[in-house]
């Protein structure tokens, strides 16, 4: 049978009654968070900076970028805490040309994240991820997503109790559905 007459629903079905919408969460201890203060506000800016951190083979994971009426824009990033020394290294011998005033690290921060396929499909998730960390007052510091993850950058003193939270809040300690929790990277 030919492709040619199906609809995209006749080839990636809407996700059955069975399978669940979350499938797990993961979490990182071994993050670190970068922000340049007041970079200008540049087309080219933000190639440069993370064209110098991949020329050194830095990894990096959540970006965040806050303009200012001033001209100028805040970059935060995160990074592997094992590579810390080298993007201070970097940044420092590269700020003259990168034209940031300041820059900040920060390493007492962990990342927790919600996986599931059925994500895409359903409304309300980041309402009850983010409605989970507020519950139990931990403050985010950075967000990414993407279809089938949620992240969040939380103090790495809140880490512990932001996995249970959203553990619980999407009933991945129930019975039914077999939770995936791992210390990996999660990126």
């Amino acid at each position: 049978m030919s492709n040619d007459n199906q609809s995209m629903g006749d080839l990636f079905p809407d996700l059955g009654p069975e399978d669940p919408v979350v499938s797990g969460i993961a979490h990182d201890r071994s993050e670190a968070q970068v922000t340049l203060r007041r970079i200008p506000d540049r087309p080219g800016v933000c190639a440069s900076i993370f064209t110098q951190l991949a020329d050194a083979g830095v990894n990096v994971d959540m970006i965040v970028q806050a303009a200012a009426s001033t001209g100028t824009a805040d970059v935060s990033f995160t990074t592997s805490e094992s590579q810390i020394r080298d993007v201070e290294n970097i940044l420092e011998a590269k700020r003259e040309e990168l034209g940031y005033e300041s820059v900040d690290f920060n390493t007492s921060v962990g990342k927790v994240a919600l996986v599931g396929v059925g994500m895409k499909t359903h409304s309300g998730i980041a309402a009850t991820f983010f409605r989970a960390l507020s519950e139990k007052n931990i403050n985010v510091l950075m967000i990414s997503t993407s279809e089938i993850r949620i992240s969040a950058m939380v103090p790495l003193e809140d880490l512990d109790d932001a996995v249970r939270a959203i553990h619980t809040k999407f009933n991945l300690d129930a019975d039914q559905v077999e939770a995936v929790v791992y210390g990996g990277t999660g990126r």
